[in-house]
């Protein structure tokens, strides 16, 4: 078994009153180059919505790579304000040898920065059909994946407890 180690991002947004999160579609089974995020017949037809995140490269730490990631991903930059949590699963690669992978992702809490949603550049359509924001107390049900509705619910609790946040990110 493989062992992939990533990172990710939940970038929130505070503007016109409500919390705002960044999120990325992945484009269609047709237009897509292989990845682990393989469509099953519950999410056939429909837009798969996750979080930014990558791998870490070599000698990178895991917050460099989240905010690399958000910034690749979704053409904004971001502020980090914490860790939130570690998640992790197996998967099998629906790609290549179709090997099975262990993959721990280490999430962060970020805040928006500057720059302007789904502003990525033509390589990165490969990966990303488009970036954009979801309210995040709707994001839980919005998202495709288990860890990262998990994620969005962390972000949340967080953000309602530390309403020192939304003054600093419009």
């Amino acid at each position: 078994m493989v062992r992939e180690i990533s990172a990710g991002g939940v970038v929130v947004r505070h503007k016109d009153g409500e919390w705002w999160m960044a999120a990325i579609e992945l484009p269609t089974e047709s237009s897509a180059a292989p990845n682990p995020g393989k469509r099953t017949s519950r999410t056939q037809g429909k837009a798969t919505l996750c979080l930014p995140k990558g791998l870490v490269d070599p000698g990178e730490k895991a917050l460099d790579a989240a905010l690399r990631e958000v910034r690749e991903e979704t053409g904004i930059t971001a502020v980090p304000v914490t860790k939130l949590a570690d998640i992790k699963y197996a998967y099998v690669r629906s790609w290549g040898d179709g090997e099975r992978v262990f993959k721990i992702v280490s999430f962060y809490l970020l805040r928006y920065g500057s720059g302007r949603i789904d502003d990525i550049s033509d390589e990165m359509r490969i990966e990303v059909a488009r970036a954009k924001w979801l309210r995040l107390d709707q994001a839980p049900k919005l998202l495709a994946y288990r860890g990262e509705k998990q994620m969005a619910r962390k972000a949340l609790g967080y953000v309602e407890v530390h309403a020192e946040l939304s003054g600093a990110s419009r």
